[in-house]
């Protein structure tokens, strides 16, 4: 899968199911590029119609998991004013039919909505501590969903 934001990684996820369950290999070291190898993960539940963002980092990449229960719309707006794709928008529907790792670079704007009808869990594995180390530094975080006058909107 592309993205026609320059640096943004998609890589379809997958799913090897058998008698037991399912299983979906997340990410490997030797297919992802050292800058965004992480440092720490989270799982987070988004319950349907809620979204989550838009903001974006200065330094942190994201690497999320997009694997359902529900389907996800990711949004993504290229915010680096020396990108070659600065100011482009991609948007992408992932999650349960369609798993799928995204590695957003630092200075992309990102947000997720859950479109589904049940909850959906995302997996986090950003390539920089939250708060840093032992939570002493400030959060690497613009929060843009904070601003009435943001250019950054979901449909």
């Amino acid at each position: 899968m592309k993205c026609n934001i320059e640096g943004v990684v998609i890589r379809e996820l997958k799913r090897y199911d058998d008698e037991r369950g399912w299983l979906l290999e997340l990410f490997r070291h030797d297919e992802l590029d050292a800058e965004f190898h992480p440092v720490m993960s989270y799982v987070s539940m988004t319950k349907p119609g809620v979204a989550r963002g838009p903001h974006e980092h200065v330094d942190q990449a994201d690497g999320f998991c997009f694997i359902g229960p529900s389907t996800f719309r990711l949004y993504l707006w290229d915010n680096r004013p020396d990108s070659p794709s600065h100011g482009v928008k991609a948007t992408f529907d992932l999650g349960d039919s369609n798993p799928a790792l995204v590695v957003v670079p630092p200075g992309v704007v990102h947000a997720y909505r859950n479109i589904g009808e049940g909850e959906g869990i995302v997996y986090n594995a950003p390539n920089r501590l939250y708060a840093g180390e032992g939570r002493r530094a400030e959060v690497d975080e613009i929060r843009h969903e904070d601003d009435p006058g943001s250019p950054y909107v979901l449909d």
